[in-house]
């Protein structure tokens, strides 16, 4: 079963990595950074949530995986630039 979590985080790390890319390819960094920290996110989310939770709870477990894999990939995102502002001097 741990397996299936473990195989299933990946694959949700990659998926949601891959669009963020796909869809915001101007606010991250480059490609590789950016699926190996959805990846990175959801194996840790994973590994968290069976920790706290125990075996047999795979959809909670993908849900963890999911959170944290987000919550990393969201970190590396940029402002976009007609949000930045100038100082007043500038």
């Amino acid at each position: 079963m741990m397996f299936l979590e473990a195989l299933g985080s990946l694959v949700v790390g990659l998926v949601l990595a891959w669009a963020a890319v796909y869809r915001l390819p101007h606010r991250l960094p480059s490609r590789t950074l950016v699926l190996a920290t959805g990846v990175a996110g959801s194996l840790f989310g994973a590994f968290v949530t069976h920790t706290a939770l125990g075996a047999g709870h795979l959809l909670v477990v993908l849900g963890g995986a999911l959170t944290v894999s987000a919550a990393s990939l969201s970190l590396l995102l940029r402002p976009s630039e007609r949000l930045r502002r100038h100082s007043a001097t500038a």
